[in-house]
């Protein structure tokens, strides 16, 4: 496979666990474009979300964006959100294939609530799961776009890998 291979979907879908396996057995490159935009700006994500508002993030998330794509070779984890920008997407489909890891709305609670903080979750419980459901519908449109799509609830990450290695043939 020529490009880069771009995982896109929701949090808690497995994205930077299984985009780490992948690079290490495609001998590739990794970038979590979360951690990328937090080692540029020097803080963490709830830290720009707190000081300067979403619209912020996702001026830096589209910098960072346009930086990785310009590369090769890469396996890419997305935050939940950058595909939401068409900009955004276009340079990502134009860099590889994407991948989407998706997740029913139960299970992506249970993997987020253990993760601490997640600046469009805000509060915790039922309000947090209906968010969740909310945030799927309305993110559905963007995610539907990909070039492969798995679901990753009852998968290991080792499964999800080969899935995704035997249908790209790689």
């Amino acid at each position: 496979m020529k490009g880069n291979l771009i995982l896109i979907g929701f949090m808690g879908t497995g994205k930077t666990s299984l985009g780490k396996l992948l690079a290490n057995k495609l001998g590739r490159g990794f970038i979590d474009l979360d951690q990328k935009i937090e080692k540029d700006s020097e803080m963490t994500i709830p830290e720009i979300f707190e000081k300067h508002g979403e619209k912020f993030f996702r001026e830096l998330e589209k910098k960072a964006v346009r930086e990785i794509s310009e590369r090769k070779n890469l396996v890419i984890a997305t935050g939940g959100g950058t595909v939401k920008d068409p900009e955004n997407f276009q340079l990502l489909k134009d860099s590889g294939m994407i991948v989407c890891l998706t997740c029913d709305a139960e299970e992506i609670f249970r993997r987020t609530e253990r993760r601490g903080e997640r600046p469009v979750l805000d509060g915790g419980g039922e309000e947090r799961l209906e968010t969740i459901k909310k945030l799927l519908e309305e993110r559905e449109k963007f995610y539907s776009q990909a070039d492969y799509t798995i679901d990753t609830t009852d998968w290991s990450p080792m499964q999800i890998m080969n899935d995704i290695c035997d249908h790209l043939r790689i």
